[in-house]
């Protein structure tokens, strides 16, 4: 694995951003494809091209309850000189042998019923004397539209132009088109598209399987009594419910004790369902940096497999940072700091696009824009660090929400942009352009 063992900066060298994203990036690969059911493809990412076998829809079809009539028949027709068809028969749904219509003729129709040799038209049942029904045309109700006394007669009272309320075979897409592109993302509108066209099953990659981590002695699960020295543990909710946002299957393990041999079998534990793992927390130089110090000395043999690498990155927040891999086969592992803002911005600059990649989309990174900023002073920033602001962002504009304090949940919550300062601004005026990037 070209990042963690063999990387070939020394331990002092201090990352770039764009650096620790390639090294990532160079790294993970695509899941292999996979054939599942229509239903359990939703979020999958569709690994080849789709074409259509049928057009759709498959024949002309009636989009209203109504009678098929030929238009020359109700040319003229008029509520005070209506046409007088006579009612041949009925085409319900899935008919497969209709009636034929001829010269001063109609069927009674029901909405997606095939329309009948002859017709060319459908005039909607509120167009005649057989009163404004509800439902089916069909049976008992069918025979109801005809006006007593005229038992097999139908008056129209307007005249139909060729193809009205008739859905034409192939007006939705031909047979042969390009139904839906490789790299697709199957959501509820493209399983409906491919269950349509007749496809029950699909070829896909598989949404990712990610673990999330938190550790640090001082976490208490939400719903628990707070002792001193204690704070809930925020991190893994917050890298879960990102992960699954971000399309993968995601699942919290509950915060783990600084304690190595504990955090080794439970990651050890958890790779049997990981395509990714990502721990919050131990990953700087601190006495109890549990991360750093279960994974960072491991050989082949043990649980770190390839080994995991702690770095530095010139940034402000998230400056310490873990990547590597872990286990006989090698699963990715990224070691995101512990505060909650470094660990939830680490997560979209880093994470969000490795999730993206195992996926195998052609674009991982969110949408970037200009802005210009809004705000009553100007932001600092750390000569030689690339800043991540938590913003605002709308109307081609941003403002700074919260301070730069790497523990701000609050500010995080109100925040739908970071803003970037580069790593040679130390300064940004209000009314500056700046890049942002949008998180929602």
């Amino acid at each position: 694995m070209s990042s963690a063992a063999t990387s070939p900066a020394g331990p002092d060298h201090l990352w770039s951003v764009d650096e620790h994203l390639e090294d990532i990036l160079s790294t993970v690969r695509p899941l292999e494809p996979i054939e599942l059911q229509l239903l359990d493809a939703q979020g999958c990412v569709l690994v080849d091209d789709v074409t259509v076998p049928v057009s759709l829809p498959p024949f002309d079809n009636s989009s209203m309850d109504g009678y098929a009539v030929r238009v020359a028949d109700v040319a003229g027709a008029g509520e005070e000189f209506p046409a007088v068809l006579e009612v041949v028969g009925d085409v319900a749904a899935g008919a497969a042998d209709p009636v034929r219509v001829g010269p001063g003729q109609a069927a009674r129709i029901m909405t997606g019923a095939p329309l009948p040799p002859g017709a060319e038209a459908v005039v909607p049942v509120e167009w005649t004397d057989g009163g404004l029904g509800e439902g089916p045309v069909s049976g008992m109700r069918a025979r109801s539209l005809a006006p007593e006394g005229a038992e097999g007669q139908v008056r129209v009272h307007r005249p139909a132009e060729t193809g009205a309320h008739v859905r034409a075979r192939g007006s939705d897409v031909r047979a042969g088109a390009l139904a839906l592109e490789a790299g697709t993302i199957l959501g509820p509108p493209q399983i409906a598209l491919l269950a349509a066209i007749g496809r029950g099953r699909v070829r896909v990659r598989p949404r990712p399987r990610v673990v999330v981590l938190s550790t640090g002695s001082e976490l208490v699960q939400p719903g628990e009594e707070l002792t001193t020295g204690q704070i809930y543990d925020s991190n893994s909710f917050a890298l879960t419910a990102a992960a699954r946002e971000a399309g993968a299957i995601a699942y919290r393990v509950g915060a783990v004790a600084d304690d190595a041999d504990i955090l080794r079998t439970t990651i050890e534990d958890q790779l049997v369902r990981a395509d990714l793992l990502v721990t919050t927390g131990g990953v700087s130089v601190g006495a109890y940096d549990v991360v750093k110090e279960a994974l960072s000395d491991v050989g082949d043999e043990d649980v770190a497999g390839a080994g995991v690498d702690f770095r530095k990155l010139a940034m402000q927040p998230g400056k310490p940072q873990g990547f590597g891999s872990i286990g006989p086969d090698h699963t990715p592992l990224l070691a995101l700091p512990g505060n909650p803002v470094s660990s939830y911005v680490s997560f979209e600059l880093f994470v969000r696009p490795a999730i993206r990649a195992l996926m195998g989309l052609p674009d991982v990174h969110r949408p970037r824009v200009r802005a210009v900023l809004k705000s009553d002073e100007a932001l600092r920033s750390p000569k030689g660090r690339r800043q991540f602001l938590r913003g605002s962002c709308t109307e081609g504009e941003v403002s700074p929400v919260g301070g730069a304090g790497s523990h701000l949940i609050a500010a995080l919550a109100h925040a739908d942009a970071l803003i970037v300062v580069p790593e040679d601004v130390e300064s940004v005026e209000p009314g500056t352009e700046v890049e942002v990037v949008l998180l929602g």
